[in-house]
């Protein structure tokens, strides 16, 4: 079966090139579900890599373009700060969110209050609280385990039916690994991906249905990990899942519940997103590169390289953002304290002035884990190495079992300037093949 393909992204710039260019907006979500970003990125890297938006649906912003500004804003945690969050929140949306948090007798917590959000020195310590979990170590225990449930899922596919790739494989996958890294009740673990749905989108997208029913999801989730932790303090666990780990330090045991419920979010958000969008997207990209996909059946060797290049070429997350301590000079231009700087992660691994030919997938790449996908510097992602266990155990097994997996339609694309995903995507595994 052979798939439509839209045509390449860029191909018509659109507004990209139209606007005057104090006019761009490269966060207006809806060019992120239509996939017309990619010419704007491409314009502001050539004309302007460090732009100023003055106006817009998440106040006036910063954007970084190109890879080594991103990396000097990303590695510099001393001006550029994560304590008013890490990404663009749309204003109108948070007042809409708060009206139906205090409606509830709840106060929204902006962001998270997670280590994410945390400056040093704090951070470092509460990310060392969980880092154990997630340390190559607990990873090889972990591993047999991941194998023997990415089995399990593939074995109950459906043959020769198409099916959504995002619900019965990525979602349930993901549910799985976070279940047990939270030593969480296995029987709930869809509530786990779909908590994360509900904190990252807004009414009318994706499962959220109104502000009201948003603030119904966080309350629940708040309340399962608030089980949780009087479980653990109880001595209830394994000892080595991420809330037992938090509840044994001495300084995250003494955490503000906001923090608490902040660092469950970074961590359900963080777990689900960036491994469950990859999965998607290595179907995906494996599709519209059909001699890439010819390479990997080839040579399962390139499993791991392959792994890299979709990190890279989806960028799971498209961007994060920082507020700057102190003015800062960031490209030329002068970044006053208290301006919002946007590291736009999806355009730096575009950069060609530091990737070869970036906006082709190439499953072999010679440096194919050069890309800016899990950040640098001291909020680079704790659980990269998580998300890349996963991703190479399922395609180890989905190679033993599937000669192809095709899609049957264009997927459908997250509503969000911030997780560069899936909403869904149709696809089916042949009976016979060709």
């Amino acid at each position: 079966m052979t798939i439509a393909v839209k045509p390449e992204a860029g191909a018509d710039a659109g507004d990209a090139y139209a606007l005057p260019l104090a006019e761009l907006n490269p966060a207006l979500t809806e060019r992120f579900q239509n996939d017309t970003i990619w010419p704007v990125f491409e314009r502001l890297r050539r004309e302007d890599p460090v732009h100023f938006t003055a106006d817009s649906e998440f106040g006036p912003y910063w954007s970084v373009t190109k890879w080594e500004d991103i990396m000097a804003v990303d590695t510099n945690h001393e001006v550029f700060s994560s304590a008013d969050g890490i990404g663009l929140a749309n204003l109108k949306a948070m007042e809409e969110q708060d009206k139906a948090m205090e409606a509830m007798g709840q106060q929204r917590r902006r962001g998270g209050a997670g280590f994410i959000t945390m400056d040093e020195p704090e951070h470092s310590v509460h990310r060392k609280a969980v880092s154990p979990t997630v340390a190559p170590a607990n990873l090889a225990k972990m591993a047999p385990l991941v194998r023997e449930r990415a089995g399990a899922i593939l074995d109950s596919l459906p043959i020769g039916t198409p099916f959504d790739w995002v619900d019965l494989m990525s979602k349930e996958l993901t549910a799985m690994t976070l279940a047990t890294l939270f030593d969480f009740p296995f029987e709930d673990r869809r509530k786990l991906p779909y908590w994360s749905d509900m904190v990252m989108n807004q009414p009318g997208h994706g499962p959220v249905k109104s502000w009201q029913h948003k603030a119904e999801a966080m309350v629940e989730c708040f309340g399962a990990f608030e089980g949780l932790w009087n479980e653990r303090i109880q001595g209830k666990g394994d000892g080595i899942d991420l809330i037992s780990m938090l509840v044994n330090h001495p300084t995250t045991n003494a955490m503000s519940r906001e923090q608490y419920h902040g660092t469950v979010i970074l961590l359900i958000v963080g777990g689900n997103d960036t491994t469950r969008n990859t999965i998607s997207g290595s179907v995906n990209w494996l599709n519209k590169n059909p001699a890439e996909y010819d390479k990997l059946r080839a040579d399962p060797s390139l499993i791991t390289s392959m792994v890299s290049e979709t990190i890279r070429y989806q960028t799971p997350l498209a961007h994060m953002s920082r507020v700057a301590l102190k003015d800062a000079v960031v490209g030329g231009k002068t970044i006053k304290a208290g301006d919002r700087v946007v590291m736009w992660y999806i355009s730096g691994n575009r950069d060609d002035s530091v990737i070869q030919n970036p906006n082709a997938y190439i499953i072999d790449r010679e440096r194919s884990r050069q890309h800016l996908s899990f950040g640098f510097g001291v909020h680079r992602c704790v659980g990269n190495r998580v998300a890349e266990l996963q991703l190479t155990i399922i395609w180890e097994e989905i190679l033993k079992r599937f000669p192809r997996i095709e899609l049957v339609e264009e997927p459908v694309l997250t509503y969000s300037s911030f997780v560069h995903g899936y909403e869904s995507m149709q696809v089916i595994i042949p009976e016979k093949v060709a």
